[in-house]
């Protein structure tokens, strides 16, 4: 992994750690507990086989042990490790699947190396009714 030029470590979600929110970051993250909402960076994203983001992920390259729910956007390389559970969208450069991947996407390769800027995309809002 890139290392992050601040103190010469990479981000990582541990385990037993739960984020809701957005994440914006030009370093690489390690995920291995649970991100609700989106992060996007200029860097590598690891999902870790406890990892578990549900929302948008924008990065240059992937590497997926854990569970994704939500659109992936990879300018690089996607690589899905057989613990992987995809489910959503996903547009790459190129894309790596081991044996045994969960990968319920659309899938569109990104040919002409383009990098696409994605927007961060507020989470769903709950329609609930307001009682006194």
């Amino acid at each position: 992994m890139k290392q992050n030029d601040i103190n010469g470590q990479y981000s990582r979600i541990e385990n037993s750690t739960n984020i809701k929110g957005d994440i914006i970051s030009e370093g690489d993250f390690r995920i291995d507990g649970t991100l609700d909402g989106n992060i996007k960076t200029n860097g590598k994203i690891v999902i870790g086989k406890e990892g578990l983001v549900k929302g948008g992920i924008s990065c240059n390259k992937a590497d997926v042990e854990g569970k994704i729910k939500g659109n992936l956007f990879v300018s690089e390389t996607l690589n899905l490790r057989s613990t992987s559970n995809i489910e959503g969208e996903v547009i790459t450069g190129k894309l790596i699947v081991e044996s045994g991947a969960t990968f319920n996407a659309s899938c569109s390769m990104n040919k002409d190396g383009k990098k696409a800027e994605i927007q961060l995309v507020s989470g769903i809002e709950e329609t609930r009714e307001k009682t006194a």
